[in-house]
């Protein structure tokens, strides 16, 4: 998974590639649960460029698309947003891959 460090790598991946931004924090307690199960997520769904954007470092970016609460997923093709997975609830692996399922059609 790739770690976000600025805004213009964020810039540059959306542009380029079909992405899954991961919003998490180190203290996230909700976060931690899904970190074991992501390494394989990333192997099943290659197609796609995993990126860790850490909620704290990155504030204004959450803002900037409306995630206000983590872990959270957003994923975008082309520039454009196709999907969100976007709450503050503890997410399973099943409702991750279903959002993973839905956006890759």
């Amino acid at each position: 998974m790739i770690q976000l460090e600025s805004d213009q790598q964020l810039k540059d991946l959306i542009n380029q590639e079909s992405v899954i931004l991961l919003f998490s924090a180190d203290w996230c307690p909700d976060c931690r649960v899904i970190e074991p199960f992501l390494p394989e997520l990333e192997e099943e769904y290659s197609d796609w460029t995993f990126v860790y954007v850490d909620r704290d470092q990155f504030i204004h970016v959450c803002a900037e698309n409306d995630v206000f609460g983590i872990p959270s997923f957003l994923a975008f093709r082309n520039g454009e947003e196709t999907g969100r997975f976007v709450s503050k609830d503890r997410k399973t692996k099943e409702e991750i891959e279903e959002f993973l399922n839905r956006v890759s059609k």
